[in-house]
């Protein structure tokens, strides 16, 4: 195994992480196990989603692509909060420090000195050139499934939230926030229950639909629950691919 004998941390759009492997060289562990630590802590549902970055590499002599993980400094210090030896905490205190340098150094920064610095822009315009390119990818996927969603549109068909956001690929909680912030749904106060808009109703890019539950006790009751039309799914289909072609275009 080679071992690495300074911490390595890089910037990536403002800020700064470290890799898992670099992490597993740095404190001789196998990449493997590093591994399987980072998936016991996205288990949580506690841990932010934007501290491990999953980070595929692809081997260029053999040309296969493996997993790694990029960490913010809150993931790589709850990822290394375990990890004992003779020098674990040495090597805690090196990255550490390493993390503190990277921010400092940005913090820092002179904007006209970058300018100025052919490497520091070639950085710059990589970084960009990346981002622009994935966002293009992005587009390109949704187009099918948008045209999929249009031909679906005139049927006559609705799902709960929870469904929709299966079909869009997002999580409903995702889809429930938007659907929130963008005027499709309310809750009234003290209410428990989302209520669509009547424009949207009206559109018919929503509708409510009565169903009737049996309690334990063997009575019923009827609950009423806001669901997407096939009309709304594919609007909001468009509508999220159009969010990523703005910032493909930012």
């Amino acid at each position: 195994m080679t071992t690495i004998t300074t911490p390595v941390v890089f910037e990536r759009d403002g800020q700064v992480f470290a890799n898992s492997r670099d992490v597993a060289e740095f404190f001789s562990k196998r990449h493997d196990n590093v591994l399987a630590d980072v998936g016991s802590i996205l288990k949580s549902q506690d841990t932010p989603a934007d501290w491990f970055i999953e980070r595929p590499v692809v081997n260029e002599q053999n040309g296969q692509t493996y997993r790694t993980f990029d960490m913010t400094r809150d993931g790589f210090t709850l990822l290394v909060m375990g990890y004992t030896g003779p020098k674990a905490m040495q090597f805690k205190i090196a990255y550490i420090g390493q993390f503190n340098a990277m921010e400092a150094t940005l913090k820092n920064a002179d904007p006209m000195a970058a300018l100025n610095d052919p490497a520091a822009m070639r950085g710059l315009l990589l970084t960009y050139t990346e981002k622009v390119i994935a966002l293009e990818a992005k587009v390109a996927e949704a187009q099918p499934t948008i045209a999929a969603f249009d031909r679906i549109a005139s049927t006559d068909n609705s799902l709960c939230i929870t469904d929709a956001a299966k079909h869009l690929q997002v999580k409903p909680k995702q889809l429930t926030q938007w659907l929130q912030a963008n005027g499709w749904i309310y809750k009234r106060a003290g209410g428990k229950h989302w209520i669509g808009y009547q424009d949207k109703i009206n559109s018919l890019l929503l509708e409510h639909k009565q169903t009737e539950v049996q309690r334990d006790d063997g009575t019923t009751k009827v609950t009423e629950q806001v669901r997407v039309t096939n009309k709304g799914l594919a609007r909001i289909a468009r509508a999220f691919s159009a969010t990523v072609t703005a910032q493909a275009a930012e």
